[in-house]
């Protein structure tokens, strides 16, 4: 599995600092916008042609990360009423 470090990246200059994969101005929250709206990866490698099986590996390692250490959790909705 790719060290996602190596391939997303975060920029004040480029999407206000979103992660996005290196190189490119695709970000992460856009590609997994297009996974949840059922695009598949082969869909993804066609249409972004710098993109790689690599880079979307990457993209779930680094929600995989995000995840454990806590930077991404559902809301309480106890807390919400």
């Amino acid at each position: 599995m790719p060290n996602w470090k190596d391939y997303i990246v975060s920029d004040p200059e480029v999407l206000r600092g979103k992660p996005t994969i290196k190189g490119t101005r695709l970000s992460v929250e856009f590609l997994l916008e297009r996974l949840s709206d059922g695009w598949t990866e082969e869909l993804l490698l066609q249409n972004f042609p710098r993109l790689t099986k690599e880079h979307l590996t990457a993209v779930y390692s680094f929600l995989s990360d995000c995840l454990k250490d806590g930077l991404i959790f559902l809301p309480n909705p106890a807390k919400a009423a």
